[in-house]
């Protein structure tokens, strides 16, 4: 009899642990306590949006591209450098063009849909997404990236997106962009977003600025 409340005992303590460590790990996920945080942007501070067509506007008309809403929402001066049909290889090759003209604080990337769309080596277009972030770094602005889908019969970001993100550091949101694109209502066409659509990846991106601290 002693024997079995012991064991009952016993089972209760561990079970109490195992609780606490999973209410303990919750927490930290619920709180970003690893994510990669962000300076806070001043009234005056210069955000460039780096891309492709996703970045320029294409589906949509002048004023509806997310940089512009963006800078609207925000109350900050939102740069858009976005290249149509533009590939990460280019990209890189522009970007210290713009770091220069811009001297943004903060830069927002998006590149690498067309590297998909062709094809193109995966492990190049993260080489490349990765330099983009050291020379982003080396002019002293901060990143913070959005993933763009492969195209299947799901549409989640390119596993490339997440990996880098986590190696450099680098706050990303995964999955608005496959989110706005699996929506007929909020695409132009299949590979881009609608003025709607555009408007919801402006949010999107306040949003995690705001998460990270930067707003």
């Amino acid at each position: 009899m002693r024997l079995a409340f012991r064991a009952a005992h016993y089972c209760l303590q561990a079970a109490r642990v195992c609780v606490f460590a999973l209410v303990v790990a919750a927490l930290l996920v619920g709180c970003g306590a690893d994510a990669p945080q962000l300076r806070a942007l001043p009234q005056d501070a210069v955000i460039l949006a780096f891309g492709d067509s996703l970045t320029y506007g294409t589906g949509a008309r002048r004023g509806e591209s997310y940089p512009e809403v963006l800078e609207t929402s925000i109350a900050r001066t939102v740069v858009n450098a976005g290249v149509p049909g533009e590939v990460t290889s280019a990209g890189l090759r522009r970007l210290a063009v713009e770091l220069e003209e811009s001297k943004p604080a903060l830069v927002v990337l998006c590149h690498g849909g067309n590297d998909i769309l062709r094809k193109l080596s995966h492990a190049q277009v993260a080489e490349n997404l990765r330099e983009m972030i050291r020379m982003i770094r080396a002019a002293g602005a901060e990143v913070v990236m959005l993933g763009v889908p492969k195209f299947g019969l799901f549409l989640d970001a390119a596993p490339f997106y997440p990996q880098v993100a986590e190696a450099e550091q680098v706050p990303i949101d995964v999955d608005i962009i496959s989110d706005i694109l699996s929506d007929k209502t909020l695409k132009s066409d299949n590979v881009h977003p609608n003025a709607a659509g555009y408007a919801k990846l402006a949010a999107a991106v306040a949003t995690l600025l705001r998460e990270r601290g930067a707003l």
